[in-house]
Parts: structure tokens; sequence; C-alpha cells
């Protein structure tokens, strides 16, 4: 057995600085919190290729003795703690005393700072080692720079990701600092170009507007309460603003970003019947409770809590949203928010190019300011209208090979569950009659080759005779008996069995089994205009890293700023007002994927489930008799979440129910 010896005090750092120090953001984090601790009112922070290249943080807070320095960066050095007893009632952001030595372990730092009618003191150190103090001139407060980050640890160095990730987690991580102090004023530099800036005017609607754009402010509610010693207050949105994923709900304890299940769970248990299925009620809440009751020292990050009175906290964040809810105090908006999705009958009319322009803009199914588009209302109509093409003049140049995306039915079964026609044409419904009535003829004689005579072109109306052989009539092993709650289809079969068909989740399963098993990549469909996506910084910057990835499933982004994604082009089977909750969903995919092939499965879950037909909307019979052959043959018999599409009920059982077996 290998002898026991102790570490050198250098490899001992790096292990520490391995539990503090993960990414740039880690030591973004540690000394914002530093500067707030410090008393600061005003933060700069600026960054390089992501911070892996110069962080720098500058305060106008206290500053740091010249004497105290080299103190500083010692580990378990700290003036926020002085016995055993402390622990029990933190109040500061920052108290371990390891952040500054863990972060010159393993990267290159300068500090420059100054009191109050002082001298200011400069210090550099490398790798751990410090050099002398030096006097300098400085301003008042402390200015930390971070060079080379995990210069002298390849090991990690080569786990970073890009850089688009880690400045979108710095980002990430201001918005939570920027949210939890609106007193102070908070601005990030990314290579130069400022992304965040807060006034700083101790306003929490303030700081929400700067911090997570104009739309998600403009959904929020108000709210506030409390129970025993633990007090609440903050915004929550909207119930019919849901959000596509749990990225939006952010939670502080005494002034502490974290992340908590029990919190979550709170949350969401107070929009329990309130909110669509499958969507997610965004917040900025701020918990209250005496420093004894939380124990905030059971993680190295400091982003996870531990509650004294669990019960206590859930019913006091769980009664808060649910009375303002039941309230009924969220404005009537959405008459003004949701632009309509329904085109104009006659926009596909032929027109000149100044009318085009006036009529377009009406026409848009999305407003030129950057809004989330509304989810899809159920439709009272057919989803699929055989006689769309009749109701809808057409000019003679225009071809209408595609529907509009607001207003697009479902494909024909050979189309939506299958390989796409090769060509779609019109044709008079007088014309389909004649050729149902019409006999076969036999073929006519050969004609002789004549120069002269051209031979005649066929015309959209003339149908080929191969076209006008009719098949026979094939037998099908069951009957379809109706459908209730527009959402389950009751079919007969020959054995006497009943079948309850789900026709939401076989229309995914036919869709993803398409998708999955499609060479070429999907049918897109450019917007009239394009859509700004307002998304979290983190799922922004997470999608436009796997842009490549999205532009095979149909999707064309590109980076609008702010966590926004500006959307051009859209898959043909999705509804485009569906495209900003679709993106949030392929980026909760993105992140929970482990591997390559994972991450493209989860990302054609959300793409057929989201192109496939809704329980609650009205089915023609075409649509519900391709959706029963695929089960009844046996192709279909889960959705692709693994929940069955069809429950049989036998003979023998329906008459068990009704006591007649």
């Amino acid at each position: 057995m290998p002898h026991i010896v102790q570490l050198p005090a250098h490899v001992a750092d790096l292990i520490a600085a391995g539990e503090v120090v993960e990414r740039p953001a880690s030591v973004v984090k540690e000394l914002v919190e530093n500067s707030i601790d410090a008393g600061a009112t005003a933060i700069v922070v600026e960054i390089r290729r992501g911070g892996m290249g110069l962080i720098r943080v500058t305060d106008n807070g206290c500053g740091i003795a010249p004497e105290e320095l080299p103190t500083a960066f010692l580990r378990h050095a700290t003036s926020k703690l002085r016995c055993a007893d402390d622990l029990g009632r933190i109040g500061t952001l920052g108290f371990r005393g390891e952040a500054l030595a863990a972060i010159c372990a393993v990267s290159r730092m300068e500090v420059l700072t100054a009191r109050k009618g002082a001298a200011g003191a400069q210090l550099r150190l490398e790798g751990g080692v410090s050099g002398p103090v030096e006097e300098v001139g400085a301003p008042e407060g402390t200015t930390v720079v971070v060079r080379d980050l995990f210069y002298n640890t390849p090991a990690r160095l080569k786990f970073m990701k890009k850089d688009s990730a880690e400045t979108a987690a710095v980002a990430g991580l201001m918005q939570h600092l920027a949210l939890s102090h609106p007193d102070i004023s908070f601005k990030l530099m990314k290579d130069g170009a400022e992304s965040l800036h807060t006034p700083g005017d101790g306003k929490a609607e303030s700081a929400v507007y700067a911090a997570l754009g104009r739309e998600f402010a403009a959904s929020l509610l108000p709210v506030e309460g409390s129970g025993g010693e633990v007090s609440v207050r903050g915004f929550v949105t909207q119930p019919l603003m849901g959000r596509g994923s749990r990225s939006m709900q952010v939670f502080f304890v005494n002034g502490r970003f974290i992340k908590s299940q029990l919190l979550t769970a709170a949350l969401e248990e107070g929009y329990r019947n309130q909110i669509m299925k499958g969507r997610f009620p965004g917040c900025v809440l701020f918990v209250t409770l005496p420093a004894e009751g939380v124990d905030v020292n059971v993680h190295p990050a400091k982003t996870q809590v531990k509650f004294a009175r669990e019960r206590e906290v859930f019913n006091a964040v769980y009664h808060t949203v649910l009375d303002c809810l039941d309230a009924g105090s969220a404005p009537v908006r959405e008459a003004a928010a949701v632009p309509s999705t329904a085109p104009r009958q006659d926009f596909f009319r032929t027109m000149d190019a100044k009318t085009y322009r006036e009529q377009a803009g009406k026409a848009a199914p999305f407003a030129a300011s950057r809004q989330t588009a509304p989810v899809r209302p159920q439709q009272s109509a057919p989803a699929w209208d055989p006689e769309w093409r009749a109701a809808v003049p057409v000019a003679d140049s225009v071809q209408p090979t595609a529907r509009p995306a607001a207003f697009r039915p479902l494909e024909k079964p050979s189309g939506a569950f299958g390989a796409p026609p090769a060509s779609v044409t019109a044709r008079p419904a007088a014309a389909e009659e004649t050729a149902r009535e019409e006999t076969p003829r036999s073929p006519a004689p050969e004609k002789p080759f004549t120069p002269a005579i051209p031979a005649p072109v066929q015309t959209e109306l003339e149908i080929p005779q191969q076209q006008q052989v009719l098949e026979p009539a094939r037998e099908i092993p069951w009957r379809i008996a109706g459908e209730v709650l527009h959402t389950y289809i009751i079919c007969e079969s020959a054995e006497g069995d009943v079948w309850l068909i789900d026709k939401h989740a076989a229309h995914e399963r036919i869709h993803f089994d398409r998708l999955k098993a499609a060479l070429e990549p999907p049918m897109r469909q450019t917007l009239l205009q394009p859509v700004a996506a307002e998304l979290s910084r983190e799922d922004g910057a997470l999608l436009l890293e796997n842009r490549p990835l999205l532009e095979q499933f149909g999707f064309s982004c590109e980076d609008f700023g702010d966590g926004a994604v500006l959307v051009r082009e859209v898959p043909a089977d999705l509804d485009a007002a569906d495209t900003t909750a679709t993106l949030e969903e392929l980026a909760e995919k993105l992140r929970s994927g482990k591997n390559p092939e994972e991450r493209r499965e989860g990302l054609l879950h959300t793409m057929a489930c989201k192109a496939a037909i809704k329980g609650g909307w009205t089915s023609d019979e075409a649509e519900l008799r391709v959706l029963v052959e695929k089960v009844q043959s046996g192709e279909v018999r889960y959705c692709p979440h693994g929940r069955p599409v069809a429950v049989r009920l036998s003979n023998h059982e329906l008459e068990k129910m009704f006591k007649r077996a």
C-alpha cells in the first residue's frame, strides 16, 4: 500500500479551486458578491472570450486596506466570520474565505484597491504566488482583473465550452445578481459591447425590465404575502403567459439566488388547474426568513440551501401565488398583446406591388415588435378542409402549394403520413365527378409522327388515362363508429372488440417515425415577418450553439441580442404561432440530452408533438381513417413518450360491465 503523504500546498490549492471555480461565471459570481458585500452601489463587469481571456470587475465599495491585501488571498481568509456561532446566522453573500485563493491559483490576477481618503494599492498574483504590494493612485473601490483562466490546469481547460456558451452563463448570472439587488447599478460589457445595464434606482420593476426584457416584464403580476416568519414578494406571470420551460423561474432567499425544487413545486402548485398542461409559470420571487432558518453552507457554489421548516416555506409561497391568481388581478391584455393569426380571405389575390406591401403588414401573423407568439387556440373548424382550394380565390400565376402558416391545415394522408406528393394540382369538383362516372376507354391507336402538327399540350384539367382506372374497394376489418370529446376515436374491429384511439398520440407517433426515417431535411416555410423569440440568455446561447442541428430540422435562426433569437424559417409542419414555445422546449431538450443521439431524439419528440393534431380539435373523416388504419395495422402502438395510443375493450369485457356475462 502506498505511504500516506501530505499534498504540497500548490496541489491542494488547485484541488480546492476545482470546487469553487468551475467556469468563468463562477469567478464573476465570487468577485461580484464580494463587491456587493463591500457596500458598492455601482458594479461594472467586463469579459472577453467568454471570460477565458479576461474578467474585470470594478466597484465603488469600501476597498481593501493595503496591509490586508496579501492576507485576502490566503485560504480561509475572510472579514465576515469571527466564530463558529456566526455560521448559524450568515447574512452576507461571500463568507467561506476561499474564493480569492481559489481564483488566483488557476489564473493571473491583478488587484487595484483604495479606501476613502487613502492611497491606493496594487497586487499581482500568478498561479497562487503573490508579488509585492505597490502603492499607486486609484479611485475609491476595488478593481480585480483575472487573465488566462485555467492556464496552468490543462485538464480543466479542455472541458470548457464555446465562448458563446460561457458568455451566456456570465450574462445569466448577472441577470440574477441585478434582480436580487435593484439598488445597485450593474453593467456588463461583452467583448467591448454593453449587454446589460440596470439603473440601480431601488425599484424591482426596473431591474426586471432591464434584466429580463420588456415582454417578460409586461406579463408579470405583483405578489406579496407571508406565513409565520416567512415573507414572500415579487412577481409571477399571468396564467395565459406560461413558458415552454422553467428557465424563467428565478428565486432568491435572503437576497441570494438559489435553485430549489421545494420553491418550484410550491409555485407550480399555485398554478394548478389555471395553466395549460405542458406550460410552466415564470416568476421573480424573493423569500425572506430569519438567517437561522436557512443553511446556505450546503454547497460550495452556494446555489442550494436547506430550510429548517420546509412546510412553512412551501405554504408561504403557495398561498401567496394562489391568492394573487384567485383575486383576479390579472389585467385583460390578451386582446392587445396577441395579434390576429387568421389571414385575410383576399390575401392571395393578384395585386400590384404597392397594395401588396400595404396588405402584407396587416396579414402578417406576427407583429413587428419583438413579442412572443401566442399559444395556438383550439380550432372549432376542421383541421383539414378539402374545399379550401375552391374557397380561396387564387390567381392563375400563383400555385397553391402551401397554406399560410397560421392557417395551415393538416396535410392529406399522402403528405401527412408518408412521403410528400411529387406535385399538387387543383381541379374543380365537377371534373372529379366526371372522372368517377366516366368508364375506362381503350387506348387510342398509335399515330405516326408528323412534324408539322405538334402534339397537343395537356392542360391542368385533363386527366391521364392511367389515373382514370379506379382501384377496387378494399375491405377493411374495422369500422369507425365515431369520435368523443374531439380527442378519442371509437373503432369497432371484425372480432367484435371496441378500440379507443388517442388521435394526438397516434398522429404524434406517425410524425416522429417519419421525421426519424427521413433522409432529406424537412420542408421549410419562410415567415412573412421574422419572429424575434424572447428567451433566457442561457436558452438563446444554447440554441445558437446548436444552430447546425436546428438547420437540419428546418429552423433558420440568428442572434438578435440579449437572449433573443431571430427566426426566419420554420418547418412546414410547424404552426408559426408555436415558434417561441417550440424553441423553449428545444432548448430544454438540448440541455438534458446526454449524447448527440439522445439530443436528436429529444428534438424529434418536440417537433412531432408540435406538428401533430391536438386533442379537442375537430378532425376530418379522412384524417381519422388514416389514423385508425395505422393503429389497426400494428404500425403505431405507442407515442414517442411511451404512452399507449389505443385501449381495447373486448366484447366479453363490455358484457361484464353491463352484467350480461
